[in-house]
């Protein structure tokens, strides 16, 4: 990274400050990626089913109707169909009827779900852990509020 600043020094119109912040992050960010694809693979699941198992997972009751899902990942609802329908032939989900209303359907983590979820939590827990280790706890503290203060910049920004 400093080879990188050192080799643009004054070639380039930026503050290299905000560059060196910015590649750094961005750095980061593929690190943090390659650490989520190793904890994928090492359970042997892939990032669409994981991010499904996520959203159910964070829900008291496990279950969301397919729609919520679609919502929350962005998906078509013939994509969240799809996916659903890979998800339940691997028995990690299960399709529900509403004992209420016949024409709705809910979508809930199995317990099969749930591990291969939780064990993939575990192995990125660790790796993200051995990436912040770097750190100090107050200095994690401090990185945590500064990053928080740009995104709500950004996110807040007209």
């Amino acid at each position: 990274m400093d080879e990188h600043l050192a080799r643009w020094h004054g070639k380039a119109p930026y503050d290299e400050r905000v560059e060196a912040i910015i590649t750094r992050m961005q750095l980061l960010v593929k690190h943090v990626r390659h650490a989520k694809e190793v904890a994928l693979a090492e359970v042997g699941i892939q990032d669409f089913e994981f991010e499904t198992l996520h959203r159910l997972a964070a829900r008291d009751s496990r279950q969301a109707t397919p729609s919520e899902l679609a919502s929350e990942l962005l998906l078509s609802p013939a994509g969240m169909t799809g996916r659903v329908d890979t998800l339940e032939k691997a028995g990690l989900v299960r399709r529900i009827r509403s004992e209420e209303d016949r024409r709705r359907v809910d979508v809930e983590l199995t317990e099969k779900g749930h591990r291969l979820w939780s064990a993939a939590m575990n192995v990125r827990a660790m790796a993200e852990a051995a990436m912040v280790s770097a750190l100090a706890p107050e200095e994690r503290e401090t990185l945590d509020g500064l990053l928080k203060r740009m995104l709500v910049s950004v996110e807040t920004r007209p």
